[in-house]
């Protein structure tokens, strides 16, 4: 049987016709960046991974500087804000290199090996 001689299965009777997702409320809009802008600092403060902070900074920034009028009005935290926030989880992650942590199992890697017991 070659590949043209099969039997179309589509039916007519079940074709939906597309239909454009509604936005909904002016004010139940929630943007995916903002969402991402928002919580990216903070795991990047958790995890204290650089990489994450770094990716916090460009999305508060991105999402910052793509606001429009309407979604000022609505948002309750301004976008200079997040990009405070994503500032100061970057920050987080580089403080255990300028202030190393203290304390008895705070190893530097620079101190002396373990003595070797006698045979």
């Amino acid at each position: 049987m070659a590949s043209s001689a099969k039997k179309d299965m589509r039916r007519p009777d079940l074709i939906v016709p597309y239909q454009e997702p509604s936005l909904g409320k002016p004010g139940e809009n929630v943007e995916f960046s903002s969402t991402l802008s928002s919580t990216l600092p903070m795991a990047a403060i958790f995890t204290r991974n650089r990489y994450i902070g770094w990716a916090s900074v460009v999305f508060s920034v991105q999402s910052w500087l793509g606001e429009s009028e309407e979604t000022t009005k609505n948002t309750s935290t301004p976008g200079y804000f997040t990009i405070g926030m994503s500032l100061m989880a970057l920050a987080v992650t580089y403080l255990p290199m300028f202030l190393p942590p203290q304390g008895p199992r705070a190893a530097t890697g620079t101190e002396a090996p373990a003595p070797v017991p006698p045979a």
